[in-house]
């Protein structure tokens, strides 16, 4: 890539200067900038310290030290908290949508949070609330849209689904089991 097309890039914000290419003039008003963009984002919706990072330094405007002190002072005022971050994104994610505890950590890596805190956030979750029952509002809701599995096949894919949504292999074919066996005694 040419010098040229760096600079179109730049220009358009494709793409932000590397961090020694970085001039800042006035740091005071860099420093201002960076806050003030760290707390609309943050209005706009919670972030992990990485996530911000990240956007934060998307401006050629501001550089590492800037966004590590705006970030310093977000902590010190507790508009960032990655633990409590982590704990409220597992919960409100089980809330929409039951899932699994792979799904589950899948969803929550993606947001650079360190594993510590995801550990934390996943078992926290689960003990408010548990895997057995959103398995079951799961296979409820499954029942609901798909109708009673009646072929192999059909099993096949209620199993399938189960899986995608990050259930455990053994806990699946415990309720499969069962639900066999109630739509039998239906039946």
């Amino acid at each position: 890539m040419t010098n040229v097309e760096l600079k179109v890039m730049w220009r358009k914000r494709l793409v932000s200067k590397p961090e020694e290419e970085r001039v800042i003039v006035d740091v005071e008003r860099a420093r201002e900038r960076t806050m003030n963009r760290a707390v609309k984002l943050l209005a706009a919706k919670p972030r992990s310290v990485g996530e911000l990072r990240e956007r934060l330094l998307e401006k050629n405007w501001t550089n590492a030290e800037i966004v590590d002190r705006v970030i310093g002072k977000l902590e010190e005022y507790k508009y960032l908290d990655d633990q409590q971050f982590a704990a409220d994104l597992a919960v409100s994610k089980l809330r929409q949508k039951p899932q699994g505890k792979r799904r589950l950590l899948q969803s929550l890596s993606q947001k650079k949070l360190s594993k510590e805190n995801v550990d934390t956030a996943i078992k926290s979750a689960f003990e408010k609330l548990p895997e057995s029952e959103l398995i079951d509002r799961a296979i409820e809701k499954r029942l609901r849209s798909k109708g009673k599995p009646e072929t192999l096949a059909d099993k096949k894919k209620f199993f399938d689904h189960l899986l995608r949504q990050g259930f455990d292999y053994e806990l699946i074919g415990q309720r499969m089991r069962s639900l066999s066996v109630r739509m039998e005694h239906e039946s």
